[in-house]
């Protein structure tokens, strides 16, 4: 089953977050883009989840799958 997916976020405040999906809280803060998705792909591996990365204007700039796939590539 696979897990919570993974956001990597900006910070009002500055820097870079990443949260669990449903969670209030960060789990981490970073002040570069770069180690957040690093630490947030990291997360969604070992969650078998989605890793959602938004860019500094909100919208969702890419998004990799680490589990459960629901449209997995024709082999």
């Amino acid at each position: 089953m696979s897990g919570k997916n993974i956001w990597t976020t900006t910070n009002k405040n500055g820097g870079w977050d990443v949260r669990v999906e449903g969670s209030s809280r960060v789990s981490r803060h970073f002040e570069t883009k770069v180690e957040a998705m690093e630490y947030g792909r990291g997360r969604a591996i070992k969650n078998s989840s989605e890793h959602f990365i938004q860019n500094k204007n909100g919208r969702i700039g890419s998004r990799n799958s680490y589990g459960n796939d629901p449209h997995p590539p024709r082999g």
